[in-house]
């Protein structure tokens, strides 16, 4: 947190340092991005990739779209429009703020980055069905991809009952669980371990965690929950 010197900042345990929340699909020589997070362009660097082949977007709060035009540097490489898919509302707001992005404007020098997509029903990419999953996320909205046996739901305060239809039968969750006191627009710890337990999720990492969290505090949650961090790998 900027100017914050609370021990969780200070720490100097590796899984304190957290960047924005994102998480890259790879499979069937593809590579599926849900979210350009602020720190896209770090994250890419330190993991290495090479190649962005589709973008997944949960919602258009600034932590998990800023870093859209560091897509530029993947398109200079492989020289091709990157589909990207969201709600409408989300695409909405993205094309309105980053209409360079989608659009060739005459005279700009700039060629479009990203096709846009609705995506509000199962579609299958790169061989892999992708299911939206609609979340409340305080006030407004967000949306959860389930992919196999796995569901990534970041930014979400409740799921509606249409929804967990949808995810019944999962064994991987990633979900946000902020922190432990409540939040009005996120899952607290108590939230998201309510969630899973009612989904009956085999194994589940919290994510989006505030400086509030330390990882050590992994160790107060109970058995079948984890604390995200940076790096975090999963084979399905």
């Amino acid at each position: 947190m900027v100017g914050c010197s609370c021990p969780v900042c200070r720490s100097n345990n590796p899984r304190d340092k957290r960047t924005r929340a994102s998480l890259l699909l790879r499979y069937n020589d593809h590579s599926v991005l849900i979210d350009t997070s602020t720190d896209l362009r770090a994250q890419a660097l330190r993991q290495q990739i090479r190649r962005i082949d589709a973008v997944l977007f949960s919602h258009a709060h600034a932590d998990h779209v800023n870093g859209i035009d560091d897509l530029r540097g993947f398109h200079f490489l492989h020289k091709e429009v990157i589909p990207c898919f969201a709600a409408r509302e989300t695409l909405d707001i993205l094309q309105s703020g980053f209409s360079y992005i989608f659009n060739e404007h005459e005279g700009s020098g700039y060629t479009p980055l990203l096709a846009a997509h609705v995506i509000d029903t199962p579609i299958e990419l790169f061989g892999r069905v992708i299911i939206p999953i609609p979340l409340v996320h305080g006030r407004t909205s967000s949306l959860g991809y389930r992919i196999g046996n796995f569901a990534y739901l970041t930014d979400c305060s409740a799921i509606p009952d249409s929804s967990l239809e949808l995810l019944y039968g999962v064994e991987l969750l990633v979900i946000d669980g902020l922190r432990w006191k409540e939040h009005p627009f996120h899952f607290n710890f108590s939230g998201a371990i309510a969630a899973a337990r009612q989904l009956g999720a085999l194994r589940t990492v919290l994510t989006h965690l505030t400086h509030e969290v330390a990882y050590t505090d992994e160790a107060k949650l109970p058995p079948g929950f984890e604390l995200a961090y940076d790096d975090m790998e999963f084979e399905l």
